[in-house]
């Protein structure tokens, strides 16, 4: 068996995109899901592919694909331009 260091194993990825998820959950605003799919995606590749490569090039890959996910989801989640968001009744009511 092949010592791969710690940061390419695929399951170390995936626990950070899963603990990247609950942090959304907790911290609603779209703030950390871009990293966690970000997380994801290089779960995926590490998984599926067996990619081999450094640490500087999977953090990389890892902003690269997480700023892509955050400009997506800002896109599909964003109010519609010149649309405002507002509210009929009161929670409480």
């Amino acid at each position: 068996m092949m010592d791969v260091p710690l940061w390419s194993e695929w399951w170390l990825w995936g626990s950070a995109a899963l603990v990247l998820g609950i942090l959304e959950i907790l911290a609603p605003g779209y703030i950390f899901l871009g990293f966690a799919a970000g997380a994801l995606a290089v779960c995926v590749m590490l998984l599926a592919v067996g990619l081999q490569v450094g640490l500087p090039i999977l953090l990389l890959i890892f902003a690269i694909l997480s700023l892509i996910a955050w400009l997506v989801m800002r896109r599909l989640f964003s109010l519609k331009k010149g649309q405002v968001k507002s509210f009929d009744r009161d929670i409480n009511d």
